[in-house]
């Protein structure tokens, strides 16, 4: 298999999209609500079979910063405050590829957890 790696990483203007262009000129829009709430953080994936946490709320969830990890990621840091996330190269190809199917699976998730991707409101 042909190594893989991306040859640019852009940030919408309104920060919600990471454009992600590979050397093979694959690309792919990811948007934020995708990459915060698949996040490969321990926070969000747990530390085993099993702990895997659904994250609601983050429809509006924004790209706050892009941090390089050696030559094989990028940490991505959110408007929330969420940046553990090391996001290899192969798992951004990933998220490229599969991102519809995997988020459609969090979807259902939120649905069966009666959860929501909106923002929780301030209670008056």
């Amino acid at each position: 298999m042909t190594e893989i790696w991306p040859t640019e990483l852009r940030v919408s203007k309104d920060r919600r999209v990471l454009n992600v262009t590979f050397n093979d000129r694959a690309a792919y829009p990811l948007p934020a609500e995708v990459l915060r709430v698949l996040s490969p953080s321990a926070e969000v994936q747990g530390h085993g079979p099993g702990q895997k946490v659904t994250v609601p709320g983050k429809r509006d969830v924004t790209i706050g910063s892009l941090t390089p990890t050696g030559n094989y990621a990028v940490r991505i840091g959110f408007d929330d405050g969420h940046s553990s996330g090391i996001y290899t190269w192969s798992y951004l190809r990933q998220l490229g590829e599969e991102g519809g199917t995997l988020f459609a699976d969090y979807e259902r998730e939120l649905e069966t957890k009666g959860l929501s991707r909106d923002p929780l409101q301030p209670r008056r």
